[in-house]
């Protein structure tokens, strides 16, 4: 059968863009237009029972939700700022797409075509948009022409994808936005088939699991598609598996081999074999090693999966295996099944005595661990939480179980204060059907509290969960444990949240105990609108999580 070939027709550049998002399925684009972007809003508008186009009052909050919606659906996630400042704005979130390997595709535009380069000051300008935006994106480019805009935007959808993803970025000059000329469309990006692995590297891989009687498995964001492929391998080769933030409910943490980051620790030392799917071993290398000396090996043998072949320069494994993680995970499965293996066999026992032992252990972490028990008690199976840098974000790292994929969402080793409460937004609507709550404390939500309009502009049902101690607590404690309690720049003066909340008309209630938390949540989740719960909390009364996270402090 002849592959269809669309008609060349008159468009814009802007038009020209669009045109293309929509040949490559997508459905959302998150935005905040100005003048250079005008034709792009114009095509946007015009292609809107296509595509939705959420506006934010902040540039970095467009880049957040679209990290949002990636991170949380697997689908590229677009947004459309401003050249120069709007760039800049958003740079913080770019680069943490970068960090967590998240498809987001950044639009943006440039000075018209004949100042480019040339220093004359024109609006937004900078001095190489370009090579800034290269610095902290997977790949970058500019579409010089209306009628390349077909073939540029296939090509970036092939980076957002293909192999590691990663955020992206295309620039069109003002003029050429606005500029009509013939333009062929070109159909979807083509997406060439996941990596399959070496089967002589599965085969040493295989016979290193058969001589090892206690393996463990590690995994991160780069295996959140391979869930049942991993299952699998863990349960034929009776191996506990854990991850640190992006890995987490690949899986579920209440499967006998799922086990927190907490349990992982506390059955590392009997370990024998390291199975890396998909991740950096953040957890391991770092945290358990300390952060501040390099550590590239294990004392016990170790493989690896990932899709990125520089991964196997940056942490060597005795066998390295370049490929996608479901792939190499099931070869490996149907490998391994082939072989007598030596394993324990006591993996499901051990876990569940570590499962013990930390739940004793964490318990003395209050208030967040009540918080956290009563948020997973009404919380579905699939419901969304977005962590953040405030202590019940800390302690949900080890402190709250996660049951399904793409549910846990994290910003990664970039550790981007004020990124949750945006990002879920993002997370929201690309999971409208699913409960989706935001815990952050008060200093990070300050950052992007301006978004609260957007929540109520587009009926975004997100509940944003607000520990409010007054702090960024922290670092206070941090100042007062280190430094002699020379606390600077730490406290904090708030406004009445629920106040606020209520101004911008957001449900808002503020709690004092878990109990009270737990009727109100319940009440938000079932009213499906924006809502905002103001936990309210004496300054330093958080016990610290980090002997829990860190066991080097």
């Amino acid at each position: 059968m002849n592959k269809k070939v669309n008609t060349p027709r008159l468009m814009s550049g802007g038009e020209a863009i669009v045109d293309s998002l929509k040949a490559n399925g997508v459905d959302t684009v998150f935005g905040l237009p100005g003048v250079q972007m005008y034709p792009l809003f114009d095509a946007l508008h015009q292609a809107s029972n296509t595509i939705q186009t959420i506006g934010a009052r902040h540039e970095q909050a467009c880049a957040y939700m679209a990290f949002g919606y990636a991170r949380s659906t697997g689908r590229p996630g677009v947004f459309s700022v401003v050249p120069g400042p709007g760039v800049l704005n958003a740079s913080a979130a770019i680069a943490t797409a970068l960090g967590a390997s998240a498809p987001v595709l950044c639009l943006t535009g440039q000075i018209p075509s004949d100042f480019i380069g040339r220093g004359r000051g024109h609006l937004h300008e900078l001095p190489d948009q370009l090579a800034t935006i290269r610095s902290f994106t997977k790949a970058a480019a500019r579409i010089e022409r209306g009628a390349e805009a077909p073939r540029q935007v296939n090509w970036a959808f092939r980076q957002l994808r293909e192999r590691r993803p990663g955020p992206v970025s295309l620039e069109m000059a003002w003029d050429v936005m606005a500029r009509t000329e013939s333009v062929q469309g070109l159909g979807a990006a083509g997406i060439e088939a996941a990596l399959a692995p070496d089967p002589d590297l599965i085969a040493s891989a295989a016979r290193l699991i058969a001589g090892a009687k206690r393996p463990i498995i590690f995994l991160g964001s780069g295996a959140q598609h391979a869930s049942e492929a991993i299952t699998a391998l863990a349960e034929a080769i009776d191996a506990p598996v854990a991850a640190f933030r992006s890995g987490r409910g690949i899986v579920a943490e209440d499967h006998p081999l799922g086990v927190s980051s907490y349990q992982a620790k506390l059955l590392w030392e009997k370990s024998d074999l390291v199975i890396g799917i998909g991740t950096r071993l953040e957890m391991p290398l770092m945290r358990w090693q300390g952060m501040s000396g390099l550590v590239d090996r294990f004392d016990r043998l170790m493989i690896r999966i990932d899709i990125d072949p520089v991964e196997m320069v940056r942490v060597k494994a005795d066998v390295g295996i370049v490929a996608d993680a479901a792939h190499g995970a099931r070869a490996l499965y149907e490998a391994v099944t082939r072989l007598p293996l030596s394993k324990a066999g006591d993996a499901t026992e051990r876990v569940a005595q570590a499962r013990a032992q930390a739940a004793r252990d964490i318990a003395a972490i209050e208030p967040q661990m009540s918080c956290l028990k009563v948020i997973r008690e009404v919380m579905p199976r699939d419901g969304i939480l977005v962590e953040e840098l405030c202590q019940t974000g800390f302690t949900s790292y080890f402190g709250y179980p996660v049951l399904a994929p793409r549910s846990y969402i994290s910003s990664g080793f970039s550790g981007t204060l004020g990124y949750g409460f945006q990002t879920a937004l993002g997370v929201k609507i690309g999971n409208p059907r699913k409960a989706v709550v935001s815990i952050t404390g008060d200093g990070g939500f300050m950052f992007g509290v301006q978004e609260l309009a957007t929540a109520v502009h587009h009926g975004i049902g997100l509940v944003t969960i607000v520990f409010n101690n007054a702090s960024y607590g922290n670092v206070r404690r941090d100042q007062q444990e280190r430094y002699g309690g020379r606390v600077l720049g730490s406290d904090l003066t708030n406004p009445d949240f629920v106040k606020l909340g209520e101004a911008f008309g957001v449900m808002a209630r503020r709690v004092t105990t878990p109990a009270e938390l737990k009727g109100v949540l319940e009440a938000a989740l079932g009213a499906d609108r924006p809502a905002l719960i103001e936990v309210a909390l004496r300054r330093d009364s958080e016990t610290s999580p980090w002997k829990f996270i860190h066991f080097t402090r």
